[in-house]
Formats: C-alpha cells, sequence, structure tokens
C-alpha cells in the first residue's frame, strides 16, 4: 500500500499563536495556589515543553499534578481568547492538500485538548491527523511524530516548528525540517538546530515540496 506523503505540524507557536492564552492560563493557576506570577516572556520561554516541566520551574513538586490539573481546567475555557492562527497558515495548508500531501499536527498538547482547539479555530477541516503527546515521551523524542504518522498510515516528508525541539524531533524521526522563526525560538536560536529551512512564515514551504 502507497503511504500518503505527510507534513507534519507543530501547533502552538507554528500554526497559532497562542502564547497570551497559554500564559495567562499558567499565570493564573499558580496565582491559584500561592504562587507569584512569573513575567510573560520567562513563560514563553518554555511553551512547547510538557506542562510538568513548566511548572516544575516555578513550584513545589508536591503541588504539579494539581497545577496540571487546574491547567487543563482553565485553559480550554480561555484558549481562543486572544489565539488567532498566523499569516499564511490557512493559504498554505489548503495549497499543500490540494496537491495531495497530507497534514497532521503533533504538539505537546494533549490529543483531546488540542482537538478541541483545532475545532475552535477552524483549522480541523484542513488536517489529517490531530496527535497530541499521551502518556509517551515529548518532543525532542519523535514519538509524537511516530504517531501522528501511523494514524494516517503517512509517509513523513517534513517537520515543522516553532522551536529546536520540533527540529530536533523531526530530525530523530528521519525528516527534513522547516523552522518558522515567528513562535517561540527566534531565528538565531533556531538556526543552532540546523534545520533544513528556516524561514519567517510558511508561505515558502509548498515552493520546497514535488509535486
Amino acid at each position: 500500500m502507497t503511504k500518503l506523503p505527510t507534513l507534519v505540524f507543530d501547533l502552538d507557536g507554528t500554526l497559532v499563536d497562542s502564547s497570551p492564552d497559554i500564559i495567562a492560563s499558567f499565570q493564573a493557576t499558580l496565582k491559584a495556589y500561592g504562587y507569584p506570577e512569573p513575567p510573560a516572556q520567562e513563560v514563553k520561554a518554555l511553551i512547547g515543553r510538557p506542562l510538568r516541566e513548566m511548572y516544575a520551574v516555578y513550584a513545589e513538586e508536591q503541588h504539579i499534578d494539581s497545577l496540571v490539573f487546574a491547567y487543563r481546567e482553565h485553559y480550554p475555557q480561555h484558549f481562543v481568547d486572544n489565539s488567532s492562527l498566523f499569516p499564511s497558515v490557512l493559504e498554505t495548508l489548503e495549497a499543500l492538500r490540494s496537491r495531495g500531501f497530507a497534514c497532521v499536527v503533533a504538539t505537546t498538547k494533549e490529543s483531546s485538548i488540542a482537538r478541541l482547539f483545532c475545532d475552535a479555530l477552524g483549522l480541523s477541516p484542513l488536517l489529517n491527523h490531530i496527535q497530541g503527546t499521551d502518556d509517551f515521551p515529548a518532543k525532542p523524542a519523535p514519538h509524537v511524530i511516530f504517531k501522528g504518522l501511523e494514524a494516517i498510515k503517512g509517509q513523513g516528508l517534513w517537520m515543522v516548528g516553532d522551536t529546536i525541539h520540533d527540529i530536533e524531533a523531526g530530525k530523530a524521526a528521519g525528516l527534513k525540517t522547516y523552522a518558522v522563526s515567528w513562535g517561540t525560538h527566534d531565528a538565531a536560536m533556531l538556526a543552532q538546530a540546523k534545520p533544513t529551512a528556516l524561514s519567517d512564515d510558511l508561505s515558502a514551504l509548498p515552493g520546497l515540496l514535488k509535486s
């Protein structure tokens, strides 16, 4: 059976400018447990890491499970308050789909939350599968990429992301890597991971693919 040629995308910071709502929920839950609100820029630098790792920077170990639970209650009620798609995202996904490429999301979010989020933003119709990180190692491990590809019997071509963890995961999965510098990590930091391509938007991506 011929496998679907597939591009794998990170979600937060890659397809969606979601940092304001992530930061607000993170700060609100810490405050509810009596911790100081960390500066927004500090939190933004942690986005893309598992929640437990993010909270471990600011909270005591005995509170982390409760904080993660509280975040997962709070965030879905506010996750489109200020979040929006980055420029050219819809056009790029539509162009890829029209040329016969499959598009898969591979995110650190839990699958259930990621699917609700993509539904709310109108992304789901343009995606073949939305894969979250559920009880297996997070990026830079490649597990979430492999799970997403397995779900649609896809042949992975490129991993597209905004952090060095995305790029490292893509390389570990044997994919070419496309880094966008409008998310969590800037161009200088992303360049250190040596992606196949580095850009400030997604519009150049279809031109790198053979039909």
